[in-house]
């Protein structure tokens, strides 16, 4: 591929974003954000499809699928991409969809 300047300037942050996360207090902490933004989408996601009333199946169907990528990304993909930062990032997104989808299930039960 061709050297030109958007490659280089995406090149170089992110070889500094990687740098920068390659400590493990800001690995722990980003991988934390990304689970609580995990469990606001998925209560997001629930409230919102719930009011409606409309699109409970659709929803459910995407977001399905979409967990369902991403655990095959994380952990059947490459061995180079299951190492990588945002592979665990996206882990734990998932993780904390399922596990406010999973509260939200109890709260309607009870």
């Amino acid at each position: 591929m061709q050297n030109t300047r958007l490659s280089t300037i995406v090149n170089t942050t992110a070889a500094q974003l990687n740098q920068t996360f390659q400590n493990p207090w800001r690995r722990i902490s980003l991988l934390l954000i990304s689970w609580l933004l995990g469990f606001f989408l998925g209560s997001a996601i629930s409230t919102t499809a719930g009011q409606q009333a409309e699109l409970d199946i659709v929803a459910a169907a995407v977001i399905v699928l979409v967990i369902e990528v991403i655990s095959w990304l994380a952990y059947g993909g490459s061995e180079r991409y299951r190492r990588s930062l945002i592979a665990d990032v996206l882990n734990s997104l998932k993780i904390g969809v399922m596990y406010s989808l999973f509260l939200e299930a109890f709260k309607l039960g009870s």
